[in-house]
């Protein structure tokens, strides 16, 4: 009696769900399911939609990571429905989101199924990973008013169309770097920072945490490091242009991370199963270590902290770099060695993670290549040139990381001079030196400067906020981390890096982030074959609705227009436009007025007048404006096609 009793009350349900459905589909405008990012690996459609009911329940196989889960998803749901309910259960329950642990073998690690009918959503996964990032799909089904938490625009029907999803990352290692040593971001900012990634089915944070311009961790046993290496002189402007301080300007510009923040932010990630691997940067980018503890120098002399002026000159030509005063640790004193055995104990007890990241990227070396200790380092070691040098530096800083229980993980540059037993590569100067270290059995993480560069400009000079080179979503996206001829199984995976110079704030950095970072998403998560640019672009542009409902700022650039520019004789300029997103038109005006879509249209090259001052170019798409006004110089113009 039970049963018919239950059978007829979920048919009831169901019949009562239906309807609902059917009375509503009308009104339920946009098929979220088409804005997925990353692509899921396995996405099938069937007719109509689940509708959250005013009253719904969250059940969830008994377990704790699955409650925090639950409860997440409870706070993400509170603009949708009157109340929610958490509560663990064996079974699914009709109009109910049920998340399920299972022993299913065939689901592969991260991975999990999520299945929307008529009369309930139920996620499974092996383990609490996949059920999160269910989750993290099932809120993207829904409406793009659910990231609304003012709840100012609540939609009448809160509608989830009816999908089977089957989905599992492509890599393990799916990472997004933040530089808080540039400029420094709060723990609520980086909290911030956090929640977006884990939207996306990001799991690890890369914390860059000490270069010249600031320490950023307590270090208990090295108090200098936050008490003067965490501060500088405030200037505002183009970061590498600034004036030199004048000895005696305050240094206001700042902050540090205490070990409890840093135990608090390990703990939010670690809910959201995002891992923090922290940055040490050695032995150059060191000037805020070199202000607290001048004595970890080659060369003596008084250090502050870089305020942002020019230090390190860049002659190009294939010169190398150098610098205009030594910002590096002194491979040749044991004191350094004593510094990093103190900083990496402590690092080492407050992430669990089990890499820490050593830097060991561009070194200048113009002072080393004179001073005597380096000289006799490299008597006594038999070493043979300052590659060599950097190479004793790193092996050393190996078996330090090592003795703490942890890997050790560094830029490309460590290759130089003979790469240490057990090191990990990432791999920022293109993929070349990521495919030499796994031909030589090393581990990669692929982060190469022309895909995943994220502090590039992501548009047309004349737009961005200037950078030395340009990054464009199209390109990001083109981002394959698993090089043909390489051992898939030294590839962990890739990330994307976030340099802060000329990022001020976080909503500049989210500008700069979004929607680049949705490319590298997919290309570390989504199969390879499923990967297509005009199938992405709508997708991106659902995303952007999102943003615009959670206040979140992103760029636009992907609807601007792009110049090309040639001359066809010593006066006379060709400009070709085009544009990344396919489907718009692209008005001009050369008489100095703004052209909108009742202005000519872009078809074929054009001439630039010889008279004119301006070039204004604006995107349209189904009569209306879509990329923004953009006024170039003809000085520019004239520039960039060698007319002096």
């Amino acid at each position: 009696m039970k049963n018919i009793i239950l059978s007829g009350l979920l048919l009831f349900i169901t019949t009562t769900v239906a309807k609902a459905q059917n009375n509503t589909e009308a009104s339920v405008t946009t098929d979220w399911q088409n804005s997925l990012i990353p692509q899921p690996v396995s996405l099938i459609k069937q007719s109509g939609y689940f509708i959250l009911p005013n009253n719904l329940s969250v059940l969830f196989t008994k377990n704790e990571a699955l409650k925090k889960i639950a409860d997440q998803l409870a706070q993400q749901l509170q603009t949708a429905t009157n109340t929610i309910s958490v509560k663990d259960n064996n079974a699914a329950a009709a109009n109910t989101i049920f998340l399920s642990l299972t022993n299913d073998k065939s689901i592969p690690a991260e991975g999990y199924r999520l299945k929307v009918a008529a009369d309930g959503i139920i996620i499974t996964a092996k383990e609490p990973a996949g059920i999160f990032y269910g989750v993290q799909t099932l809120v993207q089904l829904l409406p793009g008013q659910i990231e609304n938490k003012d709840n100012k625009k609540p939609v009448t029907e809160w509608a989830a169309p009816l999908v089977t999803i089957e989905d599992a990352p492509r890599f393990g290692w799916r990472g997004l770097m933040l530089d808080v040593s540039r400029h420094f971001f709060t723990v609520a900012q980086v909290k911030d920072y956090i929640n977006q990634m884990a939207k996306y089915k990001f799991n690890l944070l890369h914390l860059h945490l000490t270069d010249d311009q600031g320490w950023r961790i307590q270090i208990k046993a090295l108090p200098k490091l936050t008490e003067v290496g965490a501060w500088r002189v405030d200037k505002t402007g183009t970061f590498g242009k600034f004036s030199k301080p004048e000895p005696n300007e305050p240094k206001t510009y700042g902050g540090f991370y205490t070990q409890e923040d840093i135990k608090e932010l390990v703990q939010y990630a670690s809910e959201r199963f995002i891992n923090i691997m922290p940055e040490i940067d050695i032995p150059g980018h060191s000037l805020a270590a070199l202000a607290s503890y001048p004595n970890l120098s080659c060369t003596p002399g008084t250090y502050a902290v870089n305020s942002g002026e020019q230090f390190m000159i860049w002659p190009g030509g294939g010169k190398h770099f150098y610098g205009t005063l030594d910002n590096t640790l002194c491979p040749a004193n044991e004191q350094v060695y004593d510094f990093i055995d103190k900083v990496f104990t402590e690092v080492a007890q407050l992430f669990p993670f089990a890499y820490i990241h050593m830097g060991g990227d561009e070194t200048a070396r113009n002072f080393w290549e004179k001073n005597d200790q380096i000289k006799a380092l490299m008597k006594k070691e038999n070493l043979k040139n300052l590659d060599e040098v950097q190479s004793y530096f790193v092996k050393r800083v190996e078996k330090i990381i090592a003795s703490k229980g942890k890997k050790m993980i560094g830029w490309d540059e460590i290759l130089q001079g003979g790469l240490a037993p057990n090191a990990t590569v990432m791999s920022w100067r293109g993929m070349k030196f990521g495919i030499e270290a796994a031909k030589l059995g090393h581990e990669v993480v692929m982060s190469p400067t022309d895909f995943a560069y994220l502090d590039y400009m992501q548009g047309d000079a004349i737009m961005e906020p200037p950078v030395y080179a340009s990054l464009r979503l199209k390109k990001a996206y083109q981002f394959e981390p698993l090089p043909e001829g390489v051992d898939a199984k030294l590839i962990k995976g890739g990330q994307a890096n976030l340099w802060t110079e000329q990022v001020y704030n976080m909503r500049h950095a989210q500008y700069m982030i979004w929607p680049r970072a949705f490319a590298i998403a997919e290309a570390l998560w989504s199969p390879k074959e499923k990967r297509d640019w005009n199938d992405f672009v709508p997708r991106v542009e659902k995303q952007m609705e999102r943003y615009d409902v959670a206040g979140i700022k992103y760029a636009p650039s992907m609807y601007d227009a792009i110049f090309e520019v040639r001359k066809k004789d010593t006066a006379t300029i060709i400009v070709s436009l085009s544009t990344e997103v396919e489907g718009l038109s692209i008005h001009y005006s050369f008489d100095n007025s703004f052209p909108d879509n009742f202005y000519p249209a872009y078809t074929t090259p054009l001439t630039v007048p010889k008279d004119a001052a301006a070039m204004k170019v604006i995107t349209y798409r189904n009569n209306k404006p879509i990329g923004r006004m953009m006024v170039m110089p003809i000085t520019e113009l004239r520039k960039r096609a060698g007319i002096k």
